[in-house]
């Protein structure tokens, strides 16, 4: 009986954890993790949806000039909605961003003559690209910054609302 103690006690035997792996996973891992969440950056814009038919109509008294860009399938057309349309800038898929370069200049001018005025309207066709309106959102939003000059965007018309194109005859 004692053999079979003496046994039971020798074979205890001390093992360690081997770790190496699992630093070297860490090692590649963290550095990969900390350089791609920079890239993730979430910016908020606050829109107005359309509301109530009685809102709308106290806005309608408020404002005197109410501006809308409307985004159809071959141009951006920028109106007033008592006056009619004010200028049309026709795109392909080449010329997007000059035709949002020059409505960003128009409304430049626009928002110079109109200190006060922060609302403007973006009405898109529902087949519109989601990319198209955050571009022209973007162009209604803010006075980019010239290249020679460090200063941060201006602000042309922060409160934008978003609505659905009217139809158009070419499209009925």
């Amino acid at each position: 009986m004692r053999r079979t103690r003496r046994r039971t006690a020798r074979r205890e035997t001390n093992t360690e954890l081997n770790i190496t792996a699992f630093m070297n996973l860490m090692v590649v891992l963290i550095p990969f993790l900390l350089l791609t969440a920079v890239f993730s950056q979430v910016s908020i814009l606050e829109l107005d949806l359309p509301g109530s038919a009685s809102e709308q109509q106290e806005e309608l008294a408020e404002e005197t000039l109410q501006l809308e860009v409307i985004i159809q399938e071959d141009a951006f057309v920028f109106s007033e909605r008592k006056g009619g349309v004010v200028a049309q800038f026709p795109i392909t898929e080449d010329t997007v961003s000059a035709a949002l370069n020059d409505l960003n200049a128009l409304l430049q001018e626009v928002k110079s003559r109109n200190i006060d005025l922060t609302a403007i309207t973006i009405l898109a066709q529902p087949d519109t690209s989601y990319d198209l309106i955050i571009q022209a959102m973007d162009a209604v939003r803010l006075i980019p910054p010239t290249p020679d000059s460090d200063d941060l965007p201006g602000e042309l018309f922060p409160d934008i609302s978003l609505g659905s194109a009217p139809v158009t005859e070419e499209a009925s």
